[in-house]
């Protein structure tokens, strides 16, 4: 399959501040959900085996290919900002498994709402990579229609896509249709009135929407034990729905984990509350020093769990995956970072006056005042121009 081919095809079905220690991984009692051991073992779970207990050596490599060229899109969107191609990147590195094992658990009419990390979850739906820096570039909003990949646009607000989900999911259920929304955010997000607005009307109308966090460990700066004194994953409780906590660098537990919610969902059981424990090996974003508050060996704890790591060496002992696989794979991730380049750059400008349009249904006095005083301060640099 080629690198063009790969986002227009549709999606698969089911398949500063002071520095902190680094922390303890997750006590026993949190019932973290993992079927794939960092060293790439296959674990028994009796409640989530059945969801996975299908999947066959060619859709395993599927996973590892999308999170290979996820990674590659990944890197060169970094080193394009570093470049000054872009404004800012939200890199999704170490995020990858519960990104893509989320976003193959959907279905084609599944909806949904990511916030501005979700690169992962974009390329499951079909939507072009490079269709998503556009908006880091400053040259669009988007870039794609969110009505055609079901994958609204990506939402710079903290927290507030989970209430356009549940509002989405309501509508849905009064539409009696069979199929669920999911929606995406981080733990930072958790600690958002919008997220728990979320929890309650989703609670209360018995919603068919999945809360998909990704627990990276870091609001910005801001470690989640100064956020919460409990699990995320538990704050599900007090609403009134379920929550799990599944380990998110195991591409296998979140693929189950989340067919599991989306099948409560479409059964008319209402909203999920999943916990990816994962970690975000870079920056927040290419403005932040991510050394200013945390330390090196936090990270190089958390690489050994690397997602993609721990899928290959599965594939490598326990399927007939062989070397020409690897290798083809990685000529296509280089010709994937080589197209990024060039369609970055080939971007034209926007329209200056674009900024102009949509403010008001019907249009309104002061924007025009303010377009035609932007407009002549356009011309003075042509004036200026011409009589040099």
């Amino acid at each position: 399959m080629t690198v063009e081919s790969t986002a227009a095809r549709k999606p698969r079905r089911s398949a500063g501040t002071k520095r902190t220690s680094a922390k303890k991984p997750p006590s026993r009692d949190t019932e973290l959900v993992q079927l794939l051991t960092p060293e790439g073992k296959r674990v028994k779970h009796a409640e989530y085996d059945p969801y996975v207990a299908d999947i066959t050596p060619e859709e395993l490599r599927g996973l590892y290919r999308d999170m290979v060229l996820t990674r590659r899109f990944d890197a060169e969107a970094t080193s394009l900002q570093r470049q000054g191609e872009l404004g800012l990147w939200a890199s999704l590195l170490g995020q990858e498994a519960a990104q893509i094992g989320s976003g193959r658990a959907l279905r084609d009419d599944d909806y949904v709402f990511p916030t501005y990390r979700e690169h992962g979850v974009a390329w499951c739906r079909g939507v072009d990579p490079t269709n998503l820096l556009g908006m880091f570039r400053g040259v669009n909003n988007g870039g794609w229609d969110p009505n055609g990949n079901n994958f609204h646009l990506y939402t710079i607000v903290i927290g507030s896509q989970t209430l356009h989900a549940t509002g989405y999911a309501m509508g849905v259920a009064k539409d009696g249709a069979d199929s669920a929304v999911i929606a995406y955010f981080g733990d930072g997000a958790s600690s958002q009135g919008d997220v728990a607005e979320s929890f309650t009307f989703s609670a209360v109308y018995n919603a068919p929407v999945v809360f998909f966090c990704q627990n990276n460990q870091w609001a910005i700066s801001e470690p989640t034990e100064k956020q919460t004194r409990v699990p995320l994953y538990q704050r599900a409780q007090g609403y009134g729905f379920p929550g799990v906590r599944v380990d998110g660098n195991d591409v296998l537990a979140c693929l189950a984990v989340t067919k599991w919610a989306l099948e409560r969902a479409r059964r008319g059981e209402g909203p999920t509350l999943v916990e990816a424990y994962t970690y975000r090996m870079g920056a927040h974003t290419t403005s932040d020093d991510p050394s200013r508050y945390r330390h090196d060996d936090e990270r190089i704890s958390w690489e050994a769990k690397d997602p993609i790591q721990r899928l290959r060496s599965y594939l490598a002992s326990e399927t007939d995956t062989n070397e020409g696989f690897f290798g083809e794979l990685e000529a296509e991730s280089e010709a994937l970072g080589r197209r990024v380049r060039e369609v970055v750059r080939a971007m034209p400008d926007p329209d200056h006056f674009a900024i102009f349009e949509n403010v008001y249904a019907d249009g309104h006095a002061l924007v025009d005042e303010e377009r035609a005083q932007f407009a002549a301060y356009q011309a003075s640099f042509v004036q200026e121009g011409e009589g040099e």
